[in-house]
């Protein structure tokens, strides 16, 4: 492909394809200003990848999401190497099956058929009557920061992965005593590539065999989980959606063995991962706005703004990748068909047009048009969930919160597609 003037400078689209840098806000936002300011819809060539089209801008990141016909969703969801694909795998594997279907990777009447099936479970009405059992551990988690009042705790890792996490395990059906194994696997699929995180590959492995190898051995442990719990829900039925998914049938059809798999791992991962960051953020913002702890214990009807405000600044999911249906037009520029765009959500929740003094923490903010949970068809199914476990947390801890000091810096997972705060230390002062 010829270079064009539409081309980003190499060593920005170099920079968006390397997760490391996504562990430094400051450099990952200082990228983005200046593509939204110089070069809001640039082509990146970067080695080891087809080139892909950055969107930076909220206007685009929006018009492109709400268009799930002309921008397909299904076909590349995350932007990864031609060396990370199926056939890659199956190549490194022999006859191993990897193959994995979630929600994001598919489009039309499959995903309207298979999101229809337990959208009803994470509808406002419905997360209603989870409520009392929420506030609960929400009670008993906020315990937790008292008994260790005054102390160096790591917020992220010691109460924001496992609230949120107990949450939907209990929707879903997994026992608390395997909740563990879960969030194991989670850190390991999302953090395919923070040194930290990721599962050890075979030391002889190139880095991309490496990283391919580790991705088929996560979801093997995810199959083999999810089908003796498939096997137990068709013999013995319960009132959860591993239930649910277990005996799905859509338009007189059982669902396909990858499907439902998909359906497991999209729940027991992103289920709970991507609200774990944004509660982190939010109390990270309660250490560096001292103003804020005193304003949301005379008003606590500001908590859902204040909850509004941290999702939008942890943008917790980094991209999803759109794949154009056919040739169109975006800002001038020719998108041809089979091109690949990278929406980049941490920008668009940045963009100057969209919010003012977009970096700082602000939950006066009415609406605040964030994209963190994304729009139309593919729009997060949880959404409502995640707010609302966020809003019981801190309904349940601002009253009882005498002050929040960071105790060291805040650090970030290394991940292209989701990530957020790896470590959070604190020490908490309570009433």
């Amino acid at each position: 492909m010829n270079h064009t003037d539409f081309d980003l400078p190499g060593d920005v689209a170099k920079a968006l394809v390397n997760a490391q840098l996504y562990t430094n806000l400051d450099e990952l936002h200082s990228t983005y200003a200046w593509a939204r300011a110089n070069n809001p819809l640039g082509r990146a060539i970067a080695e080891g990848f087809d080139p892909f089209w950055v969107v930076t801008k909220h206007a685009d990141v929006a018009a492109i999401s709400r268009d799930s016909q002309l921008f397909r969703n299904g076909d590349y969801a995350t932007v990864c190497s031609p060396k990370v694909t199926i056939d890659k795998l199956q190549a490194l594997t022999g006859s191993y099956n990897g193959g994995i279907k979630t929600l994001v990777h598919v489009d039309g009447e499959e995903h309207k058929g298979l999101r229809t099936l337990t959208q009803a479970w994470f509808m406002p009405n419905s997360i209603l009557k989870l409520d009392e059992r929420i506030r609960d551990l929400a009670c008993r988690t906020v315990d937790k920061l008292e008994a260790a009042e005054g102390e160096v705790i790591d917020f992220a890792t010691q109460i924001a992965l496992h609230y949120p996490l107990h949450v939907i395990m209990d929707i879903l059906g997994v026992p608390a005593e395997d909740e563990a194994r879960m969030l194991l696997l989670t850190q390991e699929l999302f953090g395919s590539e923070d040194p930290e995180l990721k599962r050890k590959g075979k030391e002889t492995a190139t880095n991309d065999d490496a990283l391919t190898l580790n991705v088929l051995a996560i979801v093997a442990d995810f199959r083999a989980y999810f089908e003796k719990v498939t096997a137990d829900r068709r013999a013995n039925p319960r009132n959860d959606v591993a239930t649910l998914l277990a005996n799905a049938v859509i338009d007189g059809v059982p669902i396909s063995e990858d499907s439902r798999l998909g359906y497991y791992v999209i729940i027991a991962t992103a289920g709970h991962d991507t609200t774990s960051s944004s509660t982190a953020v939010a109390m990270w913002a309660l250490s560096q706005y001292p103003e804020l702890l005193p304003r949301l214990q005379e008003n606590p009807s500001l908590i859902p703004q204040f909850i509004d405000e941290a999702v939008r600044l942890a943008s917790p999911v980094r991209h999803f990748m759109r794949t154009a249906a056919a040739d169109t037009e975006i800002r001038g520029r020719q998108i041809r068909k089979g091109d690949w765009l990278m929406l980049c959500y941490g920008s668009a929740n940045r963009d100057e047009e969209v919010f003012e003094n977009p970096f700082e923490f602000n939950i006066d903010r009415k609406p605040n048009r964030h994209l963190s949970f994304g729009l139309g068809a593919h729009i997060c199914l949880g959404q409502h969930l995640a707010k609302m476990e966020m809003r019981i947390l801190f309904e349940e801890m601002i009253p009882r919160l005498q002050r929040v000091e960071l105790a060291d810096d805040m650090t970030m997972s290394a991940s292209r597609f989701v990530g957020g705060p790896k470590h959070l230390p604190v020490r908490c002062f309570m009433n």
